[in-house]
């Protein structure tokens, strides 16, 4: 979408839900459901534990459910955690005019880039798809983030930064 000579795009990418995590979800809802029924049989404490326990289940399943929205605007490309379709939360803005490069993750012309000491900063899928769709993005600072965006944002980016953005 374009207004008065802005570019304007967004992308909204969900998070797969780490293993480790959707086990801990599970765990803490089946521990939670023994200890309610012990404490309904036999001991008042476990019906208090079993409620703490299925309270944590509850917040690990909040917090696992998440997805990344990436704005581009006027030069600019912002991430917004947002959680469980409730809450929002920028975690990030980045000008292109402080970007050094932006790539597709296996693209030779990031080969440079490799042996660099960077801070990784992934708000991506974190499913490896094939053909891989994530780029990353080296800024100023050492700073490299890891972003999934729609062809339409790429397509933005490269009309506002040719010389910085490759799609190959």
């Amino acid at each position: 979408m374009s207004m008065m000579g802005e570019t304007y795009v967004e992308c909204l990418i969900k998070r797969r839900t780490p293993a480790g995590l959707r086990f801990l979800k599970l765990l803490t809802g089946m521990l939670g459901a023994a200890f309610i029924l012990l404490g309904l049989t036999v001991r008042i404490e476990a019906l208090v534990i079993g409620l703490l326990l299925l309270v944590a289940a509850y917040y690990i399943s909040i917090n696992s459910d998440l997805e990344y929205e990436y704005l581009y605007l006027d030069k600019e490309v912002t991430v917004d955690k947002v959680v469980a379709k409730m809450k929002r939360k920028r975690v990030a803005l980045y000008q292109l005019e402080s970007m050094e490069i932006f790539a597709p993750v296996q693209s030779h012309r990031l080969d440079g880039y490799r042996n660099r000491k960077v801070t990784t900063l992934d708000y991506s899928s974190g499913i490896l798809m094939q053909p891989d769709r994530r780029y990353a993005m080296y800024c100023e600072g050492g700073i490299r983030v890891i972003l999934e965006p729609s062809p339409e944002m790429v397509k933005a980016m490269k009309s506002a930064a040719p010389r910085k953005v490759f799609t190959d």
